[in-house]
Formats: C-alpha cells, structure tokens, sequence
C-alpha cells in the first residue's frame, strides 16, 4: 500500500498554490497603469475619428481572431490587456463620440469608469446586507438621491437593475401583485377564474411592456393599446372609454402606464390627467421614465413631467441621462412594501437581518453587482446643479439642431421634444409633391437607404422613427462631449451624402 502523504493530490495541496489567474501586487499596479494610459489615450483619440467602422460579422471575427478554439495554455496579462484594448477601440461604436446621435445611450462619464473598477475589485453581492454592507448603504442612498433629483417622495424605495426593461418589469411586478384579488405569485394566472388582468398603455410606449406581459403570465393579449392624438400623447377620452369597457366585460383592469418621454420623438404623456384617473379608479399608476424622467428636474422639460410623484412606480434610467456606463438602471416604487410583497421569498437558507436592507427582497435577483457606485460617485461629483446643467445643454442642442434643420433648404424637420429631433431629407425638387402616394414612397425608400449609409460610414450616427406613417431620421442628444458645432454640422454632412446616394440610385436604376 502506498504512503498517502506522497500521493500527487496530497502534494498538491501541501505544496504552495500558483494559480494561473493570480497576479502580483506589483504586476497588478503595473499592469492597470499601462491600461488606464492606453485607454486615456484612446479615449482622446475618440472625437478625432469615425463613430463607427463599417465591417461585416465575418471579417470582425477575422479581424479580432475570434475563429480558434480556446487555447490549452495560458498567456501574459499584459499582452492581453494591450490586444483587447486595441481590437475594442479599433471595432467598436462609440456612443461617447460627440457625434453620436443614435440610440439613448449615453456617454459614459469617466468616474464611472473608474467606479466599476473600483466595485469589481470589491466585488459585493449586493443581495443581502451581510455580503455587502457598505454596497447596500450606498445603493440605498443613491436611491433616494435620483428619487429627490426627479421630485419623487423620499420616502419611495426602489433598487439598481440593468436598465430601463427590468426598471420598468419590476414595476409592472409589483403593479401585478397589488391589483390581483387573489394571491397571483402563488396561484398564478390560473386563479384569477373568469376575470383577466388588463393593463393600459399608448401605441407610442417601449416593447418592454410585451416582455413584461409575457414573463408575468398575462399575455400579451392583455395589453389595451390606447391611441394617440396628432401629438403623439395618449388620448384619454379612448382611454376612458377602454377602462369602461373591460368592466362592463367582467375584465379587471390592473394598471396604467404612462410614458415619460417616448423613444421615438421623446412626448410625454398627460401624466397629471392620468394620475388623477387612475386614483379615480383605484388603479396603479406606472411611469417609464427611462429616457425622460430625470429631465423633471430641469426647467426646459415640458410641466408634465412634474407629475412623476404622482406615481405608484417610476422606472428612470442612470445610464441614459445620468450618463453612467452600462448597466444602470433603476425602479421606484412609492410604497417599498409593495416591492416586498412582489419579490419576498425568505426560503430557510437565508438567515439575514430583518432590520437591514435586503435587495434579494425587493427584486428578481439574488446575485445583484454594485452598479450603484458609479452612479452615486457622479452624483458626487456633478452634484444635483451640475446635472440639472447637463441635461438643459442636452435639450438646448437639440432645440438649436431643430432650428438648424429647418433653416436647411434640404430637410424637413418633423419633430423636437426634450432632446430627440426628427427629420427627413426632402429635396427641393421632390417638395411640391410632399403629400402624394408617389413622392412620399421614394422619400421612405430614400432615406432608409441614407440611414443605412450613414450608420455604415460613421461620419456621424443617428437613427429612425416613423411618424404618422413616414420614415424619419432621429437624432438624440444625451451627450456631455456634443458641441454646438457638432449639431450645427450635421445637417451639412447629411445633405452632402445624401446627394452622392441620390445620384447612386439613379445609376443603379436605368430611365430613373
């Protein structure tokens, strides 16, 4: 029989342990400070080229060399490091370029940066107090910080959560549980017998409301799509008439979403009428105010924007004009309790605090990041003033990319509201016509195809929205690093490729 001390695993454990993740102190100091030189530098470099790079599926991959297997032995640090920054920064969309004015993604702010260096080193699973005290004192306080900056009750509980869909799903959980007249997170939808669930919301509000119907078991059936006026704003004569309808059918109708700057032209529903109908009817109120909610602390957003404390639940996200990098997004909830009741399990292997906070509780995860330091870091260093300054320059560039789009003998400008314009190349030949079956299917085919150019050659970035059935460009500012001469050039930068497409098209298309 053999002596087990000399067996290979003994040996093994006896012996010291190198594992090939660990990195010395030293090398650990000299490798993140290379790294924070090479991405400041590239990071300089940003505004001086494109927003993005026109490359195929297939050639990124070739380019990054992402076809071979996974390698059997390890590889320096600091090679590594050095590669990944430059393919990131050689093949990426920079929504921190000033010129980008696609999506509402925003730049991101450099002490968030550093922030989610900082949380990663502490690494905190902010799901309970006991693994990440002082993670969850600071999510907490940062909390009520954007529930104050955007005029909600202090006393409102909410949470971090990746962004504007679960911001918004966690609401719509906790809207569920309370309008139910059984216990729904028990029986389900199966035990609401004969009566369904039926929530309200315009055409104009954002897909997470599908998703949130189809997780929960309501269906997306269950959604009662109320229309719009010429302002793209929810009628609430139809809505009215809708809620009177479900009752009278024997449905019971569960909540109301209203929207807080839509993603297509950024309007805002009447909130304060929908407030009030929803405490006439004793039902839930929900505001997505992913985009625009934190525009309610500025003077140039739109009065009613000021209702969000009117609101059962408020979903904002941080990571759009509070401009914290990915992922950032938040729920309020005016009555915490109510968040408990959608979320609390206790199962018998959690032992924590009950006087602590608990984020476990309060949302669907149980291993939660500390997203809350990069946000509560800028709101440290901007302040309250700063950001309030921040967001106004935002709608003010948009206004003044509104009025420079007008003045563009080239452009139709179609809307402006907090900070997204829309647009349209019109040439002035194809003017007279604006209107006419004919004219308005070559301006859709036009500038589709325009959208398509400029995304690709990344001079400059927007994206699109349709507007009472025509395709429009859209151009959103949630953007510190734009300039007055960024927006000023860009109608310039359009017209000049859409010329060049124009005479494109009628080469590829004989007799045009």
């Amino acid at each position: 029989m053999s002596d087990a001390s000399h067996s290979p695993t003994s040996a093994s454990v006896d012996a010291p342990r190198h594992a090939p993740l660990a990195i010395d102190a030293d090398t650990f100091r000299a490798l993140g400070h290379q790294l924070v030189d090479q991405v400041a530098a590239a990071l300089a470099a940003v505004p001086h080229g494109p927003v993005t790079r026109d490359q195929a599926p297939s050639a990124l991959r070739q380019a990054l060399g992402l076809n071979g297997p996974l390698p059997e032995e390890g590889a320096d640090p600091a090679a590594l490091l050095t590669e990944a920054t430059a393919h990131l920064f050689q093949h990426s969309l920079f929504n921190g370029h000033p010129r980008f004015f696609g999506y509402i993604t925003a730049s991101p702010a450099p002490i968030g940066m550093l922030a989610d260096f900082l949380a990663a080193a502490v690494n905190p699973n902010v799901g309970s107090f006991t693994l990440s005290p002082a993670a969850t004192e600071i999510e907490a306080q940062t909390v009520r910080w954007i529930a104050e900056f955007i005029g909600v009750p202090a006393s409102t509980g909410g949470l971090l959560v990746s962004g504007g869909n679960m911001a918004n799903i966690v609401g719509f959980m906790a809207a569920r549980a309370a309008a139910a007249d059984w216990d729904v997170r028990a029986a389900g939808m199966a035990g609401q017998g004969t009566r369904r669930l039926r929530v309200y919301a315009s055409k104009e509000t954002h897909t997470w409301l599908q998703k949130a119907t189809d997780m929960t078991g309501l269906g997306t059936d269950a959604i009662r799509w109320i229309p719009t006026g010429a302002d793209q704003r929810m009628d609430l004569a139809a809505l009215r008439t809708q809620l009177d309808a479900d009752v009278a059918a024997g449905d019971r109708p569960c909540c109301v979403i209203g929207t807080a700057g839509s993603v297509s032209t950024g309007v805002v529903d009447p909130l304060p009428a929908i407030a009030e109908l929803c405490r006439e009817r004793g039902l839930w109120f929900h505001v997505d105010g992913a985009y625009g909610g934190f525009a309610a602390a500025v003077e140039e957003s739109p009065d009613d924007l000021k209702a969000l404390h009117l609101a059962d639940s408020v979903a904002v996200d941080p990571h759009k004009w509070l401009y914290a990098p990915l992922e950032a997004g938040c729920a309020l909830v005016r009555d915490p309790e109510r968040l408990t009741a959608a979320f609390s399990y206790h199962p018998p292997y959690y032992h924590f605090d009950e006087r602590a906070t608990n984020y476990v509780d309060r949302g669907p995860q149980n291993s939660r990041g500390f997203r809350a330091l990069k946000v509560w870091l800028a709101l440290r260093q901007a302040g309250a003033a700063g950001y309030r300054r921040m967001i106004a320059d935002d709608i003010r560039l948009s206004r003044l990319m509104a009025d420079v789009v007008r003045q563009h003998p080239e452009f139709e400008c179609t809307s402006q509201a907090l900070s997204i314009t829309t647009f349209r190349y019109l040439p002035e030949d194809l003017r007279a016509g604006v209107g006419t079956e004919a004219v308005e299917r070559e301006l859709d085919t036009l500038n589709r195809a325009l959208l398509d150019v400029l995304q690709r050659e990344g001079e400059v970035f927007v994206s699109n929205a349709v507007i009472d059935g025509r395709y429009v460009l859209r151009a959103c500012i949630v953007n510190f690093r734009t300039e007055r001469t960024d927006v000023e050039a860009l109608p310039g930068i359009i017209a000049r490729r859409a010329r060049r497409l124009r005479d494109e098209l009628r080469q590829a298309t004989p007799g045009a």
